[in-house]
């Protein structure tokens, strides 16, 4: 993520360097892998003095970044907790579920217009179990929640757990200075379970005759589908750079605009009437399907006639399958 983030602005006319990283590791191979490959693209990244975990010891305490990203443990049960940590500002996390202590721990170090964006496990979005409900309603009341995007199955090699996109948003509010749209006590919600495609993995299951089965195990989204949610976003926030593009395309037409079955800009008391659950598929409702211009009057009477043929011919079907089963002596 830190070389992605470090080619995203070198793509966007910035250069290496423009951005200053910081992060921490637990492990102590980890760490010095990732030093070792930071330092060979020429990177400079301070991932403090020493391995450390994040919940023992911070060791960037007075840190407060501009962007926040990360893909931490998903439903980590075996992490430490202290009850008076400074980072619990809307409520003590589970000792059983680690998901929102990283939340909270990712808001404490945000600056006052910062953001974050990452990758959680699908139950973070509704769970209810030792007060996550809670800390979720905290989150959303005091306007952090920006946008949720559910994503499709099987991205993960490593995983099939289904996950989710969180973007967090310390200030909401537009001024002169910032260049988007005015979103307080509003919450993007774009679901994308039905982007992707699946890829095929062969594997060989007889040497001697080289048979292969393929298996559909990986979902990959297209160069469409991301800028089919990036767009989106961007569009539903007003940034200058995109906020004359429709949403789903590069074309400079529409601003945001709700769309069935995809996205749904939700409003707090929205979300409030829901048990502030932040599954999208809650809120963009179902996709709108084209109106073919039968009359229903018309089209009941044939569907039944087409529906009672295909009755007709599946019993021909039967008596001829067991006319055959008789002539080879299986028939009773």
């Amino acid at each position: 993520m830190f070389v992605q983030s470090e080619k995203f602005v070198e793509s966007h006319g910035g250069k290496i360097g423009d951005i200053s990283i910081y992060g921490q590791e637990s492990n102590a191979t980890t760490r010095r892998l990732a030093v070792m490959n930071l330092a060979l693209r020429g990177i400079e990244a301070d991932f403090g003095p020493e391995h450390a975990d994040t919940f023992r010891r911070d060791l960037h305490p007075d840190l407060r970044a501009d962007y926040v990203l990360a893909n931490p443990p998903f439903n980590d049960s075996d992490w430490f907790r202290k009850d008076d940590d400074v980072r619990w500002q809307y409520g003590v996390p589970p000792k059983g579920n680690a998901n929102f202590a990283w939340v909270q721990h990712f808001i404490h170090h945000l600056a006052p217009q910062g953001m974050a964006g990452f990758v959680l496990a699908n139950g973070s979005m509704s769970s209810n179990q030792s007060g996550e409900g809670d800390i979720r309603r905290a989150l959303i009341e005091a306007d952090l929640v920006d946008c949720m995007v559910a994503l499709p199955g099987q991205l993960f090699y490593s995983t099939q757990i289904p996950v989710c996109l969180w973007f967090l948003a310390k200030n909401k509010k537009a001024d002169a200075k910032r260049s988007f749209r005015d979103r307080r006590k509003q919450t993007l919600f774009i679901d994308a379970r039905k982007l992707g495609t699946l890829i095929d993995r062969v594997h060989r299951v007889h040497r001697v005759h080289r048979v292969h089965r393929v298996h559909r195990v990986h979902r990959e989204l297209t160069d469409a589908d991301l800028e089919k949610i990036t767009s989106t976003y961007h569009a539903w926030r007003g940034d200058s750079s995109t906020k004359n593009k429709e949403p789903g395309t590069n074309n400079p037409t529409a601003a945001y605009a709700d769309v069935a079955g995809f996205c749904k800009s939700a409003t707090t008391a929205e979300i409030a009437a829901h048990g502030f659950v932040l599954t999208p598929g809650r809120y963009v409702g179902a996709e709108e399907v084209e109106d073919d211009g039968d009359p229903f009057e018309e089209k009941m009477p044939r569907l039944v006639a087409e529906l009672h043929a295909q009755f007709a011919e599946s019993l021909r079907l039967e008596q001829a399958i067991k006319a055959n089963l008789r002539g080879l002596g299986y028939g009773g």
